[in-house]
């Protein structure tokens, strides 16, 4: 039991549940001195490891190695909430700086970006638990309401069919979730077993010759200076190489010089024991779509493989001076937020026992845009900023970081994240201040329309505007 006498989830941290069947994976051996590489990718996650797959499909001969601080999928992609759809950071604003038409062309790389992970896991034999089963977003408030029909007018413009508006009714033919007043549908989603990705996508990478060198943490990059090559270091010795690829998301903050490139924003999740099947005969979920609202500190969820709800949403948002959790270990005032908005949701639910509770870390960037870029003069490149949707969008990340390494001039590279510019988050205290006072902002109009109000508060209205969020 915890302290205010409820019942304490069985396991809380150990990276995540997604590791609780197969156990964290044994590391592999750490860089053993000084190396020399074409290509240097520092992390080891989704954007890490795609990038090095997708480069040594290209050029076999290239020499790649990928340096990670603990074991690949350590970071977000291996505690993330299992959504592989097509939603990416920033869409809006590249609209509004580069172009309806350039961010249309980013929408549908994204689109295309679900089968290509879906398909290229498939024929590397990865066993995920991918089920396309599609995004399902609901409203239960008039608020949430008026907000996802603007969201499925949106979707419109970029192509017809893309969302698909459900009444009452036909939210609740797909998931029965307590109070649903309406919801979208679309396609392009799947679930995924974020860990399974991220383990398969490793033994994939090093079996076409990749170096990957766990236990390593790179504490600082180097650019090339003139005549010479970028420079990883870390404790163990320094990789030299013509590229170094920064694929750290939520812990850039960690690098040196890095503290306010990203903001780490905390998510947290709690998975159920697996739930009979009386309870499935009522909640439906037969698709296993991926589940989300449109509350502002949004809520998302999943029906896993072996029938438990995993279930996310944001916790204490932000750490002081941008620090990170060791394995996932998450307070119980957040464990219990996110077993209220099962019990709301999922009634059925509301006896089940908690069996695992962790969080996270996912990179923020100040516009909330993520970006790509390669800088051929330093030497230096990076991935990044995916506030929460890193799952597909890492994996093209990863092909349009190939295609700037190798040269290429394609449709990826004229992609409008592609060398988009950010300017940085403000120091401390005001970088902690600002995100706590964003999220209150947040959870506050989540009060106001929950209790009545049939608009968007006008306090997520302001938190929007001052965050650069839309």
């Amino acid at each position: 039991m915890d302290r205010n006498g409820e019942a304490s989830p069985a396991v809380n941290g150990g990276v995540s549940f997604w590791y609780a069947e197969g156990g964290l994976p044994e590391p592999r051996p750490a860089l053993p001195g000084d190396a020399d590489a074409d290509v240097c990718i520092v992390g080891g996650g989704y954007t890490g490891l795609w990038t090095a797959y997708y480069l040594k499909k290209a050029d076999p001969g290239l020499r790649v190695t990928v340096l990670e601080q603990r074991f690949c999928g350590y970071g977000a992609s291996g505690r993330n909430g299992g959504w592989l759809y097509n939603g990416f950071a920033g869409r809006s604003a590249f609209a509004r700086r580069y172009g309806p038409e350039r961010a249309a062309a980013m929408q549908r790389e994204m689109d295309r970006s679900v089968g290509e992970v879906a398909d290229t896991a498939a024929a590397e034999g990865i066993e995920a638990d991918i089920v396309r089963g599609g995004v399902l977003e609901v409203a239960r408030t008039p608020a949430q309401l008026a907000r996802l029909q603007a969201f499925a007018e949106a979707e419109a413009a970029y192509g017809a069919d893309r969302v698909h508006l459900l009444s009452a009714g036909e939210t609740a033919a797909r998931i029965r979730v307590a109070g649903a007043l309406g919801g979208t549908w679309s396609s392009y989603g799947a679930r995924i077993q974020p860990a399974g990705l991220a383990r398969g996508l490793a033994r994939v990478v090093a079996g076409l010759g990749v170096r990957i060198h766990e236990r390593t943490a790179v504490t600082e990059i180097h650019p090339a200076g003139p005549g010479g090559r970028a420079r990883a270091v870390t404790p163990h010795g320094t990789v030299t190489a013509d590229v170094v690829l920064r694929a750290t998301e939520g812990f850039t903050a960690a690098l040196r010089g890095e503290r306010r490139t990203w903001l780490p924003m905390n998510s947290a999740m709690i998975a159920t024991e697996p739930l009979p099947a009386s309870f499935w005969a009522s909640a439906g979920w037969e698709g296993r779509e991926v589940l989300g609202d449109f509350a502002h500190a949004y809520m998302y969820a999943q029906r896993t493989a072996d029938d438990r709800i995993a279930l996310g949403g944001r916790g204490v948002p932000y750490r002081f001076g941008s620090r990170t959790d060791t394995d996932g270990t998450t307070q119980p005032a957040t464990v219990r937020q996110l077993r209220a908005i099962l019990d709301d949701f999922f009634p059925g639910a509301a006896g089940a026992r908690i069996d695992h509770a962790w969080a996270g870390v996912l990179g923020v960037p100040r516009d909330w845009c993520a970006t790509v870029e390669l800088d051929r003069r330093t030497g230096l490149g990076w991935a990044g900023g995916y506030v929460g949707s890193g799952v597909t969008t890492a994996n093209l990340a990863g092909r349009t970081l190939r295609d700037l390494v190798l040269g290429r001039d394609t449709e990826l590279t004229g992609l409008p994240w592609v060398g988009h510019t950010v300017r940085r988050w403000e120091p401390e205290p005001f970088r902690w201040l600002g995100v706590h006072a964003l999220y209150a902002a947040y959870h506050g109009a989540d009060r106001q329309e929950a209790t009545g109000r049939g608009t968007t508060s006008p306090l997520a209205r302001l938190a929007d505007a001052v965050s650069g969020r839309h």
